[in-house]
């Protein structure tokens, strides 16, 4: 869509002017109005001025109509009041009810201002780049990527710069990466150290339900049960012995019987003599002493009887144990060493596992903001497949638009000013035109070459040029 004229009544520092369809330099000193027709032009377009005064002095309204080859025209009125205007936008014989909305979907700010753009930072040059990748998204979109929100971004920014803060390396993703990397580390030297004093193939299970109380009870009966036998075969060893004791201090305690009697009867009998009188007394008295001494018998007799029926139920418990072979106990009380060698380890095997656990859980974080890094790093190349691409060999790479595989920073105002002139050609049913002013700041090869694209590319050019004339110039490019 191309201008076919443009009437300016009244506005900045213009009385009135036309221009039809063709490219033009204004030249001529400073302060004779060339810009005012380029400040005409942007208001009728975007009705906004840096200017306090919009409407010519002297007059009662200022008015631009731009007519178009397609049937489009704008008719913008302005009033003393720098706030106050009407414009009135035609499609042919439709009205547009909503004629800002529809202006701006007609150019590109870089058209207006191209000059602006060279004097803008880096940052801002890439950020006005970005913004004509057309690439509609939300945060739903966002959301729908990531599975939420990342928090640190700018999202007023373009969404390839959005893309470029998520995965930087002081972006939250890489940050929290970074730390649960560190942790994981740290964990892992603490789970090595654990793991140098715990046995190869430990068994935690098995050493954590050892019974050992159960198996020092066995190994305690097994060692009473081997006394046992020991004792039992030490005894029954000496049961002869014992034996033949009782006996012979059976037969001593009979003889010592018989001598005492024996002494008693030879006294007796020497004084039957003497005593006449007591024989009758002395023979009842003797005629008793077999039945004393049988009942001192049967004492020593029930005394003897009973320790060998004591000696007899000892043989008996003992024979039970000395028929048995000790039992070795060497292999459970090694057992038991080992169990509780083992066990020792208990705690620090449990902390070590909790720990793996841990580092499992780590292991995973690690991942999934790793796939989050390595989406945001992805999403740019899948977007440029769909987007709108507004300049040919436009890339994206970490977020910075390059021109042809180099930065906009690189480029020269005039090849920033060439680039301009691309942008402004590259959207199907843009108004085909871009304003210049200052064109002296570009050396002669340049402002020549830029002219050339323009003229190539068939876009109206209306340039601004400062001179040394003075008069102001209009010259047919």
């Amino acid at each position: 869509m191309k201008t076919t004229k443009i009437t300016i009544k009244n506005l900045f520092g213009i009385r009135e002017t036309t221009l039809d369809g063709k490219s033009v330099e204004i030249s001529g000193p400073k302060g004779s109005g060339k810009t005012s027709v380029l400040d005409a032009i942007r208001y009728a377009l975007t009705n906004r001025s840096d200017r306090d005064y919009i409407v010519h002095q002297g007059a009662d309204e200022g008015e631009i109509i731009i007519e178009t080859n397609t049937g489009l025209s704008i008719d913008r009125k302005a009033l003393p009041a720098k706030s106050a205007g009407t414009v009135k936008v035609r499609d042919g014989s439709m009205l547009q009810t909503r004629p800002a909305e529809f202006l701006a979907q007609i150019f590109t700010p870089l058209q207006l201002d191209p000059v602006k753009f060279t004097q803008l930072s880096r940052q801002e040059k890439n950020r006005e780049i970005l913004n004509l990748i057309e690439f509609q998204w939300d945060m739903n979109w966002i959301k729908e990527q990531f599975g939420e929100i990342p928090q640190g971004v700018d999202y007023g920014q373009h969404i390839l710069e959005v893309l470029n803060d998520i995965q930087a390396e002081n972006g939250i993703y890489f940050q929290s990466r970074q730390n649960i990397n560190r942790d994981i580390r740290n964990k892992q030297a603490f789970i090595a150290d654990i793991a140098k004093d715990i046995p190869s193939g430990y068994d935690y299970d098995r050493w954590n339900n050892y019974p050992s109380g159960e198996k020092y009870r066995e190994l305690e009966r097994l060692r009473e049960q081997n006394s046992r036998i020991e004792r039992a075969k030490a005894f029954r060893s000496g049961y002869d012995a014992k034996l033949r004791g009782l006996e012979a201090q059976r037969d001593m305690d009979l003889a010592a019987i018989d001598s005492d009697i024996a002494r008693e009867r030879a006294s007796l009998t020497g004084t039957m003599e003497r005593l006449k009188a007591e024989l009758k007394a002395t023979e009842e008295k003797l005629s008793g002493m077999e039945q004393r001494r049988q009942e001192k018998a049967d004492v020593v007799q029930s005394k003897y009887e009973t320790a060998a029926a004591k000696l007899e139920k000892d043989m008996g418990v003992a024979a039970d144990y000395a028929g048995r072979e000790p039992v070795d106990t060497t292999a459970l009380s090694q057992e038991l060493d080992t169990a509780e060698e083992m066990r020792k380890h208990l705690n620090e095997y449990q902390r070590m596992v909790a720990m793996q656990a841990e580092l499992e859980d780590l292991t995973e974080q690690s991942s999934e903001f790793t796939r989050k890094i390595e989406l945001a790093r992805e999403l740019p190349a899948k977007i440029l497949e769909t987007a709108k691409i507004p300049v040919e060999g436009l890339t994206v790479e970490n977020g910075v638009p390059l021109i042809r595989g180099l930065p906009i920073s690189n480029l020269s105002d005039g090849e920033l000013l060439e680039l301009c002139v691309d942008i402004s050609v590259s959207k199907p049913g843009q108004l085909q035109i871009i304003l210049v002013d200052g064109a002296e700041r570009l050396d002669k090869e340049s402002r020549d070459r830029l002219y050339a694209k323009c003229k190539e590319k068939g876009l109206q050019l209306i340039a601004t040029r400062v001179t040394d004339s003075d008069a102001l110039e209009v010259t047919e490019l």
